[in-house]
């Protein structure tokens, strides 16, 4: 019987070797980053899956035809952006791929489960509090007024992407924390007849806290990137705010921009 190591390597080499690397000498573009490209294509498209092993520099390097330092100078910028990991006694192997999250009124859940990226939730708190000065004016409520909390851990592949603050109406919706860790908020209010119509959003980026790096499992300091966000139904009344970090190293917004004539 094979070992599982062996097994996974095999497999790995299969992937690799089912790929079609197209690169152009004849290109402006530096060889190492047109190889870096389409691994990290190939990680987000799922051809490469987090715990397959690329093998060694020389054999890749031969096989493509590339001197061993531009195979090695690709594989570092992968292993820059936390997609490739070099494991000593293992070899380089494929960690996650980043999400990419278009930037528009949707739900982090469908848009991490539409991407393959099997989400899940850690629900962390939901409990009802006084809304702050902050969460009121959001919200146009008074404050003091009650409104529900929710914090959540978001994972993909077992690894967390983010941390999500979410404030709501105290009577907008039942928050059943079971339900909050099988599906995604806004999915849940959808069920229960909120039609969600448009928002106001504010991104940013800071360094994470001691605390923000033990629950996102980075180093303190790290970059995060946060999102602000205020959605409001089709009657234009706000039905949520929430105050997100996600990290930088797994995380990225993708937007159009569009010019005006």
């Amino acid at each position: 019987m094979a070992r599982t190591g062996d097994s996974t390597r095999t497999a790995t080499v299969s992937a690799l070797d089912a790929l079609d690397f197209a690169l152009d000498r004849g290109s402006p573009v530096p060889l190492y980053y047109q190889l870096a490209q389409q691994l990290e294509e190939a990680i987000e498209h799922g051809v490469l899956a987090p715990g397959n092993l690329l093998g060694n520099e020389i054999d890749l390097s031969v096989r493509l035809g590339l001197s061993r330092p531009t195979v090695r100078q690709a594989i570092q910028s992968l292993v820059d952006k936390g997609l490739l990991v070099r494991r000593r006694g293992v070899g380089t192997q494929v960690v996650h791929s980043q999400v990419k999250r278009p930037l528009e009124l949707s739900s982090l859940y469908d848009d991490l489960e539409s991407a393959g990226q099997g989400p899940t939730t850690r629900v962390l708190r939901n409990e009802r509090i006084p809304a702050s000065a902050e969460v009121a004016a959001a919200l146009g409520i008074a404050e003091g007024a009650e409104v529900v909390v929710l914090e959540r851990l978001r994972c993909t592949h077992g690894q967390p992407v983010a941390f999500l603050c979410n404030y709501l109406p105290a009577a907008l919706i039942d928050l059943d924390t079971e339900r909050l860790e099988s599906t995604g908020l806004y999915r849940m209010m959808r069920t229960a007849g909120i039609t969600l119509h448009s928002a106001r959003q504010t991104v940013g980026a800071r360094s994470a806290t001691a605390e923000e790096a033990v629950r996102l499992d980075e180093k303190e300091g790290a970059a995060l990137l946060t999102m602000q966000r205020t959605a409001y139904d089709d009657t234009g009344r706000p039905v949520e705010y929430g105050s997100h970090v996600y990290r930088a190293s797994r995380y990225a917004f993708d937007f159009q921009l569009l010019v005006r004539p």
